[in-house]
């Protein structure tokens, strides 16, 4: 019998969830050669970890779920330290750092992205740091650990940022976070909702938002002071965590066809696309490609591991011969910042206006548990609903519990199109232990209802 050949390029949540996927799915482990190829060293690491082991949770050796042998014992050609530099789309078959070949059958894109470095003075002096893999982090927690550090700035105020901060903090080290926003968590939150982020980390942490961009940072070799609107900040270590680009550049050089968003546009198969056609044997998915905006129908970038695996059964589906399609999506997000989940899933009040949808949004405080039950947490939510339909088309939480179990409750009522009626009178369960009789889900909608 003749195998197939499967080549995954990248090693991170996408490739390895295509590779595990086909070994669980193939009936016959000979019927599928599959080579995957990475340039990191190791074998399945979980960067999302990262900024819980700076913190000192666990240790960073903690978060390399499985050893390249894992996938060697079963039958995989699992190549680490080894770069793709070339694909050869006509000929089918890829080339890597030492200059070897390798012939595919399928080929599947999985090369993630990379930090987003900005174009300001100073970025490649010592002592500056980027946050995404396993070097990355045991370089950041040498410098945090080394005697001489106590003052830091992060160039940033997304999640990664701020969770970078919590970890400073934590450490005795001084830090100040530069946002060009003028409010925290731009990509996932509204003004107001981030507000209780930012003073919830205030004692710890000074803010600077709505200033221009890092002009500079100083130093030789090594980095001492950040420039901010003007102002000179001393430093010991700078944290650059702007946010991370499709790493597409071999796609690019290989003619494959490449978004507004700057990630590969592929169809509703993840098949990418050349010309004017999509290849029927090569697939792409991750952070490097680009998606379709569930509330928008616009194209944009879905980086997040949970996206990730949904896509993955939908390329190794279509490799197992079992047609499947990937759908507009939400991106339902979560994250613990010093001891506060954050939540957020659909449209932010800033992307309605940017495409001009109408919105009608309500807001509401209350508790997680009846307010006499010990050990309640307050919940604050806010809804955002299309003005003419009253539809969900966005959710935003924070609470010290239970937000990622609303949050996903919340992106199915968006994917159904429940509107703010549905939600308010729909029946819910109610154990004083659990839950309050009115969810605070209810309160809000009714709050947008009134708007009308």
């Amino acid at each position: 019998m003749v195998k197939r050949r499967v080549v995954i390029i990248g090693g991170g949540a996408a490739g390895i969830d295509v590779l595990e996927l086909l070994l669980r799915g193939q009936e016959g482990a000979e019927e599928t050669e599959i080579t995957l190829i990475k340039k990191e060293t190791e074998g399945f690491f979980s960067s999302c970890g990262l900024p819980f082991a700076l913190e000192g949770i666990y240790g960073i050796k903690d978060l390399v779920l499985f050893e390249p042998n894992f996938y060697i014992d079963k039958g995989v050609d699992f190549r680490t330290g080894t770069e793709v530099t070339s694909i050869d789309l006509e000929n089918s078959y890829v080339r890597v750092d030492t200059g070897e070949e390798i012939s595919y059958d399928y080929l599947v894109i999985a090369t993630g992205s990379k930090p987003f470095i900005p174009l300001i003075e100073g970025t490649n002096l010592d002592g500056v740091f980027t946050l995404w893999g396993r070097e990355d982090g045991e370089r950041l927690k040498a410098a945090m650990d080394a005697k001489d550090t106590s003052n830091a700035v992060i160039i940033g105020g997304g999640i990664i940022g701020l969770q970078a901060a919590v970890a400073f903090s934590k450490n005795s080290i001084k830090t100040t976070v530069v946002e060009m926003f003028s409010y925290l968590l731009p990509a996932i939150l509204d003004d107001d909702m981030a507000s209780i982020v930012q003073k919830r980390l205030r004692k710890d942490v000074t803010f600077i938002l709505g200033k221009p961009v890092v002009s500079a940072i100083k130093g030789e070799p090594r980095a001492d002071s950040v420039i901010v609107g003007g102002e000179e900040i001393s430093v010991d270590l700078v944290l650059l965590s702007a946010g991370m680009r499709p790493n597409v550049a071999i796609s690019k050089k290989a003619g494959i066809e490449v978004g507004v968003s700057g990630g590969i546009v592929v169809d509703q198969s993840l098949r990418v696309k050349k010309g004017n056609s999509y290849l029927n044997n090569v697939y792409a998915l991750g952070d490097c490609i680009e998606v379709t905006d569930a509330v928008t129908n616009r194209p944009r970038l879905s980086q997040l591991a949970s996206t990730a695996l949904i896509q993955a059964r939908v390329v190794s589906n279509n490799l197992l011969g079992i047609s499947s399609s990937y759908k507009p999506c939400l991106s339902p997000t979560v994250a613990v910042i010093s001891g506060l989940q954050v939540g957020s899933v659909g449209v932010i009040s800033e992307t309605a206006r940017r495409y001009r949808i109408k919105i009608k949004a309500g807001t509401a405080i209350k508790y997680t548990k009846a307010r006499f039950f010990p050990g309640r947490k307050r919940i604050i939510a806010k809804l955002i609903f299309e003005e003419d339909t009253e539809k969900l088309i966005g959710a935003q939480l924070i609470s010290g519990e239970t937000v990622a179990e609303r949050i996903n409750e919340l992106t199915l009522a968006i994917k159904a199109g429940i509107t703010a009626t549905d939600i308010c009178m729909r029946e819910r369960c109610f154990e004083p232990s659990l839950t309050m009789v009115e969810d605070v889900i209810v309160d809000a909608a009714l709050k947008a209802l009134k708007q009308g």
